[in-house]
């Protein structure tokens, strides 16, 4: 499925109160290809963990967290580690870097096997995170559809990101609006997501 927009440079696809920035597909197929591959067998995977009701779920969904150094980064409850970065997630932080023109010290990075696993509407304003730092999103593998919903109206905003696509969160985004990555049945293979961050220094 193609994007929803058309266009040479990337849209503000929110249409009020913050800054989500979609540039289309930034990597030819083929490097795609090889970072999916790369990022599957290099990347030191776990499944996610999450503090609900004082119970401790363990989800499908993998992550790993990444940065220039030991940092903490605390969501659901859950105080993570950072892991220092490998040659494969340097070279995407540069690519982030030049594309959007910001700098990052950290990635967290999301392993969907399929469409039956996905996120729920949240934002992400975690106190460890740079207020109103700008998030690069990649996407490799699998095209899924993302939402937004502002939190005052529940105005709502979809689109489709494509592999090989970048996704930005700026400003005060977070602020006002929730995202989420809806489940599915239509999709039966896994997506790799990297979102690079600024994390407050520690």
């Amino acid at each position: 499925m193609s994007s929803l927009f058309a266009f040479d440079e990337p849209v503000n696809i929110l249409p009020k109160d913050g800054t989500a920035r979609y540039f289309g597909v930034v990597f030819p197929l083929e490097e795609s290809a090889r970072y999916y591959r790369e990022l599957m067998e290099t990347v030191e995977w776990k499944n996610d963990q999450a503090m609900i009701f004082g119970k401790l779920i363990i989800t499908k969904r993998k992550i790993a967290w990444y940065a220039d150094q030991t940092y903490d980064y605390t969501y659901s409850g859950i105080t993570r580690k950072a892991l220092k970065w490998n040659a494969i997630l340097l070279e995407l932080k540069l690519k982030a870097e030049e594309l959007t023109g910001e700098t990052y010290n950290s990635c967290l990075l999301n392993l969907y096997h399929d469409g039956s696993e996905g996120m729920a509407w949240h934002s992400d304003a975690e106190k460890d995170l740079e207020k109103h730092g700008t998030i690069a999103s990649f996407s490799f593998g699998a095209e899924r559809k993302f939402a937004f919903k502002h939190k005052a109206t529940g105005e709502k905003r979809e689109i489709f990101l494509e592999n090989g696509s970048l996704l930005t969160m700026e400003k005060e985004t977070q602020d006002f609006w929730l995202h989420r990555l809806p489940p599915t049945t239509r999709v039966n293979s896994p997506r790799i997501n990297l979102t690079f961050r600024k994390i407050r220094k520690q």
